[in-house]
């Protein structure tokens, strides 16, 4: 069964509620083959999802050119593409480095990122995303972790995709950050279609609940939720698992390993769990999981649609793992 597709704020974009993660196809976290990328693009499409999301940072384009190796021989109509701005990929010093101390170990490339939120970086940006892509536009451009660079990317980046989008070069604008604070701002201060929110609304952190998703709900604005197994703790919790991106605190992965003894005790995988949570709040549209292989690809969309018993949301709920104002799956809100 397909995922469902929901509208983007007031755009006309939609994108599907469960969509694929292009991170892992630019090599986060481990080197990924390009015959494992296209199988992961090819079974994502074989089961229906529709809604894919790449950046230049992932893998210094890797990943775009790896999407649009696929993308660009499908029906153009038929499926959804967001890219982001704010790094553009420039000629480094000479030579080649690993990029590991960014996430992409074993990658060698002579670019290398430069940080540009600047109205012509922006157009810039999405120019050379569209060709590393091989795709005439983009659905939706979204400003990429400004979070040191918030007055630019206000003053001029904003701006700059409020004009792609008047202009129809996309259909949907916003912001994608590993915080609620800058994307809250972005949601009650401009005129965003959507935000994508990585690894700040799921069964460890739900600090999005606090400004974000009121906000959002309150403005028509969606939001996407990227790093529902927060890169991978809540995936397989064990010694050594990350948590944004770096080994997890001991005191994290007991909480894990409770939440994963929770779930399994109502036959539900912790991976299940954690797909869906997100997807109750009525702000939220859609989320991310990216994938390396595709199992992965085929694993997600199983989570996606595997059965959970509200009581073991209830359960969850009363040993304090999620806040009393986080809504579940089927079952609203209960009081504290």
């Amino acid at each position: 069964m397909s995922p469902r597709h929901h509208r983007l704020g007031r755009s006309d974009v939609t994108f599907s509620e469960l969509a694929l993660g292009g991170a892992p196809l630019g090599g986060s976290g481990a080197p990924v083959t390009d015959g494992d990328a296209r199988r992961v693009m090819e079974t994502a499409w074989e089961l229906g999802i529709r809604g894919f999301d790449t950046a230049p940072h992932y893998g210094l384009g890797l990943s775009e050119h790896r999407m649009g190796a696929v993308l660009s021989g499908l029906p153009r109509s038929q499926f959804t593409l967001s890219t982001k701005v704010g790094r553009l990929l420039v000629p480094g010093d000479g030579g080649t480095a690993d990029d590991a101390a960014n996430g992409f170990p074993g990658l060698r490339t002579p670019l290398r990122r430069q940080w540009d939120f600047s109205a012509a970086g922006v157009r810039r940006s999405l120019a050379e995303s569209l060709e590393r892509l091989g795709l005439d536009h983009a659905d939706i451009a979204l400003i990429h972790d400004p979070d040191d660079h918030g007055e630019q990317a206000f003053a001029e980046a904003y701006p700059a995709l409020e004009r792609l989008r008047a202009e129809g070069a996309v259909g949907a604008i916003g912001a994608g950050m590993n915080q609620s604070a800058m994307l809250t701002r972005f949601v009650r201060d401009t005129d965003v279609d959507v935000v994508l929110l990585a690894g700040r609304y799921s069964l460890l952190d739900q600090s999005g609940l606090t400004d974000l998703l009121p906000a959002a709900a309150e403005r028509g604005t969606s939001v996407i939720v990227g790093g529902v197994y927060n890169s991978g703790l809540l995936a397989d919790p064990h010694p050594g698992a990350t948590y944004d991106y770096v080994p997890a605190k001991a005191e994290l992965l007991q909480r894990a390993l409770r939440i994963k003894q929770i779930t399994a005790r109502h036959g539900v995988p912790l991976r299940a769990a954690a797909v869906q949570f997100p997807l109750a709040h009525p702000a939220v549209t859609s989320v991310l999981v990216g994938a390396r292989s595709a199992a992965e690809v085929r694993d997600a969309a199983a989570m996606h649609r595997h059965p959970i018993p509200a009581e073991l949301w209830e359960e969850l709920r009363a040993e304090g793992h999620l806040r009393p104002d986080a809504p579940v799956p089927g079952g609203g809100t209960r009081a504290a």
